[in-house]
């Protein structure tokens, strides 16, 4: 259960933390309108967030991902979910956040549609629910053999992860908006890009292995 929690809380503050759409507007609200807003956007998009790795578990359990299976396939399966995660790092790693901020500047809107545009925005991007899968394949997290309660506390702790990233990133921009920035984001960015590349290079490794994992 502890090694559930605690990847579940990984995988949520990870896939949250690619600087995106969302996390542009996470950061132009919070810069715009205060750290209230900015936090119901990364809200918004916990939630979405939470509803696609739903949709990623619920994929992978039609495809058969048995015990059985992830055991026969274990290895092949660790690769192509690492070859996803280095592609993902190679774009977040090239990609500029600051070119797309001033872009979201908007009117103060109220409380739900600040929620649910976030919320639409996130689920909306369909790369997120292939990063999700390619995450979930990187770490053994499905199992049709165990009780679907299991993928529902994973799917709730990568909620927490995610909102946790939120909380940070909603705190640090507020704190420092006199001080704030936009290059700074693509230097972080780059972070990012580099440990999803560094967890993809080491899953193809582990993969390729078999029954070796250092993770």
């Amino acid at each position: 259960m502890v090694y559930i929690i605690i990847k579940g809380l990984f995988i949520g503050f990870l896939s949250s933390a690619p600087m995106g759409p969302v996390g542009m507007l996470c950061i132009q609200r919070t810069l715009n309108e205060g750290r209230k807003n900015g936090l119901i956007t990364g809200l918004g998009a916990v939630v979405g967030d939470m509803l696609i790795a739903l949709l990623a578990i619920i994929a992978a359990l039609g495809l058969g991902f048995s015990t059985e299976f992830i055991q026969q396939h274990e290895g092949p399966l660790k690769v192509v979910g690492s070859i996803i995660l280095i592609v993902f790092g190679y774009i977040v790693f090239n990609k500029n956040p600051s070119k797309s901020l001033t872009k979201l500047k908007e009117k103060s809107v109220s409380t739900w549609t600040v929620f649910i545009s976030s919320l639409i925005l996130t689920v909306s991007n369909i790369a997120t629910l292939f990063l999700y899968i390619a995450l979930f394949a990187r770490f053994n997290v499905i199992d049709a053999d165990k009780p679907f309660g299991y993928d529902l506390i994973t799917i709730l702790f990568i909620g927490i992860g995610a909102f946790l990233w939120w909380l940070l990133v909603t705190y640090f921009v507020n704190k420092l908006r006199s001080r704030f920035n936009p290059r700074g984001l693509q230097i972080f960015n780059r972070i990012i890009g580099l440990l999803l590349i560094g967890l993809g290079v080491a899953g193809i490794i582990t993969g390729t292995l078999m029954g070796i994992d250092f993770f």
